[in-house]
């Protein structure tokens, strides 16, 4: 034929309507071999408006104006195109047993996510369709384990057929459970017996700063004095002397290597972004995370999330956060640090059941002054806090705790009458001498006893 191929007859079309929108009314003609570049320029501008349809543009080139962000935003929510599931893995055969944390986007349907992989977005993730979500009641942050059953909808990879079970449970037991925000928080009445494990360090920690089931706790440190390895002992002490307990560790921006440290030494659920990840890396994580601690509670465990650190939360989220235009001391938007706020302030014990513990840690000390304004802004938000010392970490006394600046709120629902008589009269007894010798003396006399219940005793009336 002498007529114009396809791709031709594609830009005749886009031509001719580019003519008539343009705002001209003159319809262009083109030729067969093609437009010239005068015509071409004509046509991309003839909108007038700015839009960016895409009118006139060669086939293949970029899109203008925002259809690129919108495409962006579907790939973000794991909505590949056709051709990018095209070119993914081979489909899973029918049956085969899969499992990962469910996050459900705004149109309804889900993926399942992999813990391993940092909740990046994989183009042979399960796709979760939104009958099975709406049935189940399902939410982010659900273990689900379940078998796939062909190709999801537009190829998004493998479909989930059958859900097995959800958090360990019979799906059909979610429909029963509390949802998070309908539930009431109490204060903390139980105790972590962290000093079950007869580490010095942990039964220090329960002497100055309980930890209870629903703490929200603050631990304070200046750079190098211990904090990393106290957060490490804390999980270790709760994994063992409570293993009912659900232990989870969520990294921001951390080293690489100490990721490493952090999974083959604790046994926890290890969540990381580490440094060499994006600072939205850094807040899809912790988000994760915290809707998994979410739906855990709503199962009524006791849950515990390892937090480190606040500060690099807020930095990630001052990064990502759309700013208000109030601009706080140091950089920090006005805005930046309320979800921050959020995940911190999830931690409660729970009438009727279960409990949420987080126990952060913040940098103080750092030269920085963002980091000041946001240890500022999260001070106080806490129910315990544990602060540590420089000069004690400089004299090699650990745990470099400050007894003066270090203590839990309402402790006394955590000891029996006994025991705080003995706790106060310790606490009036340390705050009265050098800091330095005070934390030397406590960790020799704790130490020549095989438990904090002889030690107490020792004490006498």
């Amino acid at each position: 034929m002498n007529g114009p191929s396809a791709s031709q007859g594609e830009e005749v079309n886009q031509d001719s309507s580019a003519g008539n929108s343009g705002g001209s009314g003159r319809r262009r003609r083109s030729n067969r071999g093609g437009r010239s570049r005068t015509s071409t320029a004509r046509s991309a501008a003839g909108n007038g408006n700015g839009s960016g349809r895409g009118r006139g543009r060669r086939s293949g080139g970029p899109r203008r104006g925002q259809g690129r962000d919108r495409r962006d935003d579907a790939r973000d929510q794991g909505q590949f195109d056709r051709r990018s599931a095209a070119s993914s893995a081979p489909p899973l055969p029918e049956g085969t047993v899969v499992r990962g944390i469910l996050e459900v986007g705004n149109q309804g349907f889900g993926f399942l996510r992999s813990v391993e992989k940092s909740f990046r977005i994989q183009q042979d993730d399960v796709h979760v369709g939104k009958n099975l979500v709406q049935k189940f009641q399902l939410n982010s942050g659900h273990y689900i384990v379940g078998t796939v059953g062909g190709r999801a909808p537009r190829g998004r990879g493998p479909s989930l057929a059958r859900i097995e079970s959800v958090d360990g449970d019979a799906p059909e037991d979610v429909k029963s459970r509390i949802f998070y925000k309908e539930m009431t928080s109490i204060d903390p009445t139980e105790r972590f017996l962290l000093g079950g494990t007869g580490n010095i360090s942990m039964r220090l920690v329960d002497l100055i700063a309980p930890i209870g089931k629903g703490q929200r706790a603050l631990i304070v440190a200046p750079p190098r004095t211990g904090k990393t390895i106290l957060l490490q002992q804390i999980a270790q002490a709760i994994t063992e002397v409570h293993p009912d307990s659900m232990v989870l560790a969520l990294l921001v921006d951390e080293r690489p290597e100490e990721v490493t440290d952090w999974k083959r030494t604790v046994k926890a659920e290890v969540y990381a972004s580490s440094s060499d990840e994006t600072s939205k890396c850094h807040v899809r994580v912790s988000e994760m995370a915290l809707q998994r601690c979410q739906r855990l509670l709503e199962a009524k465990c006791d849950v515990v999330l390892l937090l480190d650190s606040l500060t690099r939360l807020g930095r990630a989220y001052n990064l990502e956060t759309a700013h208000s235009g109030r601009t706080l001391s140091g950089g920090v938007d006005a805005k930046t640090l309320e979800k921050p706020k959020a995940i911190f302030g999830a931690a409660r014990n729970v009438e009727g059941g279960g409990s949420l513990t987080i126990v952060a840690t913040a940098l103080i000390e750092t030269g920085s002054r963002m980091d000041e304004v946001i240890f500022e802004e999260f001070k106080g938000t806490g129910n315990m806090e544990l602060v540590l010392s420089r000069k004690l970490a400089d004299q090699r006394v650990f745990p470099a705790i400050d007894v003066t600046l270090s203590g839990t709120r309402k402790e006394e629902k955590l000891y029996t009458p006994e025991e705080i008589d003995q706790i106060w009269k310790l606490r009036r007894v340390l705050t009265s001498v050098n800091p330095i010798e005070g934390m030397e003396l406590l960790t020799q006399r704790v130490g020549a006893f095989e438990d904090n219940e002889e030690f107490l005793l020792s004490l006498g009336s």
